[in-house]
């Protein structure tokens, strides 16, 4: 591909749910649209996802695919499996270099790269993330059948989730040395019947089986932490969006139409959110292809 030879209307970074979805609205306007889709989608370490009206317990993969499949019978959208790398404003739009050198001009971008979970560093989580370890209730906490939870504590936000978790199952908070509670918070789990482990956790083990520094271990069906996490594209700060501080990492600031800080850009999904799954994303992302194709009727 060549800034020359491809001019399109809307560049879709990002071809998981929200820019499918993003993808579909302007499809259905007949627009010329580039996805380009580095293949890795946050929930691809889960074998089913949850929580999504009309395909509760599908595979993520098999969502994703069925709705490639659909979008790709719009004979407007090309699709480019790949990475951009870099993008820059130019006259009537912007340049986006992908990691492969290809560049191409379009008049709009929908970023929806996603976001990068960076995880605790505790031996065995990582393997188990996304299996046995989760950050979202509302999407795997039903699966554990209301049995024994463990919440692992690395920010203030584990004491949101052991609020949440009982009504999904017995709860430990394991405050690992990360958080302090004070009376008020010890006596508000106790209300909600969480127990409260103070030991550091060493690792994870077995199923999900918390092993401490004491020797002891803990046996788990399941456990919720709190990621830390980062859009994983460098392009908004590089064309100079404006971000926003949440609870759990950082991510683009839009407004009520998904439009960044930048004109001509949008933002949708993960990226643009303070915490989200798949339903919202591809809420957001629908919301962003609405608004980028009105964006390019009335300025």
């Amino acid at each position: 591909m060549s800034t020359e030879s491809t001019p399109f209307d809307v560049a879709v970074i990002g071809g998981s749910y929200a820019g499918l979805s993003a993808a579909m609205q302007l499809a259905r306007a007949r627009r010329r649209i580039l996805v380009v889709d580095a293949g890795l989608r946050r929930n691809r370490f889960a074998a089913a996802s949850h929580g999504f009206l009309g395909q509760d317990g599908r595979a993520p993969d098999a969502i994703a695919a069925e709705g490639k499949r659909q979008l790709l019978a719009y004979p407007t959208v090309q699709w480019l499996d790949g990475e951009a790398a870099q993008a820059e404003p130019i006259l009537g739009g912007f340049r986006v270099r992908m990691q492969s050198g290809d560049e191409v001009r379009t008049r709009q971008i929908i970023l929806a790269t996603g976001v990068v979970d960076d995880l605790p560093e505790i031996p065995g989580l990582a393997e188990r993330w996304g299996k046995h370890v989760f950050h979202c209730p509302y999407c795997h906490g039903y699966e554990l059948g209301q049995g024994r939870i463990g919440v692992l504590a690395i920010s203030p936000m584990a004491l949101h989730q052991a609020m949440m978790l009982p009504d999904w199952g017995t709860v430990t908070l394991f405050t690992n040395e990360a958080i302090e509670l004070d009376d008020a918070q010890r006596e508000t789990l106790a209300r909600r019947g969480v127990v409260i482990e103070p030991q550091r956790v060493a690792g994870i083990v077995d199923v999900a089986t918390v092993q401490l520094t004491d020797g002891r271990r803990i046996v788990m069906d399941g456990l919720f932490t709190a990621s830390r996490t980062r859009v994983s594209s460098p392009i908004a700060e590089q064309l100079g969006c404006q971000f926003e501080e949440g609870p759990i990492g950082t991510y683009i600031h839009t407004d009520a139409f998904k439009a960044t800080s930048v004109k001509g850009l949008f933002a949708c999904g993960d990226a643009a959110r303070m915490a989200g799954n798949v339903a919202f994303a591809v809420g957001d992302g629908a919301q962003a292809g609405a608004a980028a194709h009105q964006a390019l009727l009335f300025g």
